[in-house]
């Protein structure tokens, strides 16, 4: 790795650079891997930073072959110099540069979507696109206010989901309109969501961790839901839901939605 590609790297920490080059790193062993065992994925690779067991390695071998065709370029590099280049101290073994994949917003859903209004944790963004994936969410919309998926926290935070989950960043009011109508968000005076019925496709809204959603987009809403705590022992409680994040609450009504 010579210092002007050191340079690079240490540069897509940045999102203006991310958005001046198109470009954005994933760190770590784990999710470079996951990535070049992807076989269908919109992300492409661009710069594969490695050390010399992580290329030797086997299995990662075999990922390699199979991406042969992309012909991406592979640049030898230590530990050290990957620590350097990178925001992680340990499972430093790899960086992989990859490009901005081309997303297209759809027309209709078919499923159920996340609506995200002004998520500003990274970890809680990245822990969201998480669950999206366990819970089969396809698309998860996002307001132009919300952290940047690309943040190196973001993408450490989802584990490698973020190849299987389709992130949209645009106005919330236009991306509300392609539920037609099945609208829920989380409240604080909403619906127990317990007892609560879901349709098989519509969004799920989740404001931010400080504010909750908006007035405005409150208004477009159809189908306010809470998540009821129990701490004083009769259910009813529901004060004590303001210490949930907005990673845990979406957990618990995706949860409730999929079991309707």
């Amino acid at each position: 790795m010579t210092n002007a590609q050191r340079k690079f790297l240490r540069s897509l920490q940045q999102k203006k650079e991310r958005k001046a080059t198109n470009s954005f790193l994933i760190e770590g062993a784990k999710i470079v891997t996951e990535t070049l065992q992807a076989t269908y994925s919109p992300y492409k690779i661009k710069q594969l930073f490695a050390t010399q067991d992580f290329l030797t390695d086997l299995e990662n071998q075999n990922f390699l072959n199979n991406k042969v065709n992309e012909q991406f370029e592979i640049i030898l590099s230590t530990s050290n110099k990957l620590s350097e280049a990178g925001s992680l101290k340990s499972n430093n073994a790899a960086i992989a540069v990859l490009e901005f994949p081309t997303l297209k917003v759809p027309k209709k859903l078919e499923n159920l979507s996340l609506l995200l209004e002004n998520i500003n944790d990274p970890g809680n963004l990245g822990t969201i696109i998480r669950i999206a994936d366990w819970y089969g969410i396809e698309h998860i919309f996002c307001s132009e206010q919300t952290v940047d998926l690309y943040n190196s926290k973001t993408l450490s935070a989802t584990m490698g989901s973020f190849l299987r989950v389709k992130v949209h960043y645009g106005n919330e009011f236009e991306f509300l309109k392609l539920a037609e109508g099945n609208t829920f968000g989380a409240f604080l005076d909403g619906k127990n969501v317990h007892q609560s019925k879901f349709p098989q496709k519509g969004i799920l809204v989740i404001g931010s961790e400080s504010h909750g959603i908006s007035e405005q987009l409150g208004k477009e809403i159809t189908n306010k839901v809470t998540i009821p705590s129990f701490a004083s022992g009769n259910g009813n409680d529901t004060e004590s839901a303001e210490s949930l994040n907005a990673a845990i609450a979406t957990a618990i009504i995706c949860d409730n939605w999929r079991r309707n």
